[in-house]
């Protein structure tokens, strides 16, 4: 993340994305796989793996064929897709932050810090009643956290650099630095 200043002098944070070339790997229509899409690859291995059939990208992502998307294999895709003020969603991944109690994980209060509570100032209390003499399904409990699928909606295009193939975005990205992302317009 950064921040611009605008004419006025004021501050917007903005989020740096490099959008890099992508290229359309392959198209799957009706008659072969059931349905329309096309496959999408994105940075190239530099190792070659025998059983890719010469597709060597780190990721490959699938995306439905619109009217307006009417690609090729072999093209490629790259920011000057998107325009300046455009208001995309973008998904990935949140970050990872391991097992975590239920203070941090669900905003639990804990325990009072004094009259005789020694120790178990961040527990989670008690689990359950004497009926049904289980932990009920759901029961929010400490866990592994982050590492989730999120989707971030209404962000703006701030500014687009084709050159260095990099998207300004007003406000904050899912993820952590290197994390891929998928941009997508709001019709």
């Amino acid at each position: 993340m950064s921040r611009i200043f605008t004419e006025e002098g004021e501050s917007i944070p903005v989020t740096l994305i490099g959008a890099g070339p992508c290229k359309i790997i392959r198209k799957k229509e009706v008659k072969v796989d059931g349905y329309e899409a096309f496959q999408v690859g994105f940075e190239k291995n530099n190792k070659e793996k025998k059983s890719a059939k010469n597709i060597n990208f780190r990721c490959i992502k699938e995306f439905p064929v619109s009217k307006e998307n009417q690609h090729n294999p072999g093209d490629s895709i790259d920011v000057s897709l998107f325009k300046k003020g455009e208001i995309v969603n973008i998904s990935g991944i949140s970050k990872g932050k391991g097992f975590q109690g239920g203070v941090k994980r669900w905003g639990f209060s804990g325990a009072n810090a004094s009259h005789g509570v020694k120790h178990n100032m961040r527990k989670i209390g008690s689990i359950g009643s004497a009926y049904p003499q289980r932990v009920i399904k759901g029961r929010k409990m400490p866990g592994r956290m982050g590492s989730d699928r999120i989707t971030v909606k209404g962000l703006e295009i701030i500014n687009i650099d084709t050159d260095k193939n990099i998207i300004i975005v007003k406000g904050a990205v899912p993820g952590k630095r290197g994390t891929l992302l998928e941009i997508c317009t709001v019709l």
